[in-house]
C-alpha cells in the first residue's frame, strides 16, 4: 500500500544507527487542515538522505507505506517514507499569476460551434 500526506516539514531529525546494518531517521510533517496533525515519519538506510535537500518550513509531500509488527505482545506501526517531493511539484506559475504544466486548465476553451451543439443528438434510444 501506498499513501501520500502533504504538510509543512516541522522537524528533522539526525540520523540514528540503529544498528551496524541498519540506520533510520525520523520526521515530522504538519497537515494543513482545519484541525493540523504533527506526524511521524520515518526514512530508512539508502532513503535517509533524501531529507538532507530539505529545510524545516518545506511544504512537502510524502510518499509512505504503512509497516506494521508485534515485539513482546507490544504491537508497532510505522509510516516509512520512500519518496519526498515539494509539495505542488510540476506546477509552475507564470508571471501573471497563473499555474501552467498541470491540470485541466491547459485544455483549449471549447469553440463557439462545438459549444452550441446539442451534446445528446446522437444518443441511442435506449
Amino acid at each position: 500500500m501506498s499513501y501520500e500526506l502533504e504538510g509543512t516539514l516541522l522537524k528533522k531529525f539526525d540520523t540514528q544507527q540503529v544498528s551496524n546494518t541498519f540506520q533510520k531517521r525520523e520526521f515530522v510533517v504538519e497537515t494543513q487542515e482545519q484541525y493540523p496533525q504533527q506526524v511521524k515519519l520515518e526514512l530508512v538506510q539508502d532513503k535517509c538522505s533524501l531529507l538532507d535537500s530539505y529545510n524545516e518550513g518545506d511544504q512537502i509531500k510524502v510518499h509512505f507505506g504503512l509497516s506494521g509488527r508485534e515485539w513482546n505482545g507490544k504491537y508497532f506501526t510505522n509510516l516509512k517514507a520512500w519518496k519526498l517531493e515539494k509539495a505542488g511539484a510540476g506546477v509552475a506559475v507564470n508571471n501573471t499569476g497563473n499555474t501552467t504544466g498541470t491540470g485541466f486548465d491547459n485544455f483549449p476553451p471549447p469553440s463557439e460551434e462545438k459549444a452550441n451543439e446539442n451534446p445528446f443528438s446522437d444518443d441511442l434510444p435506449f
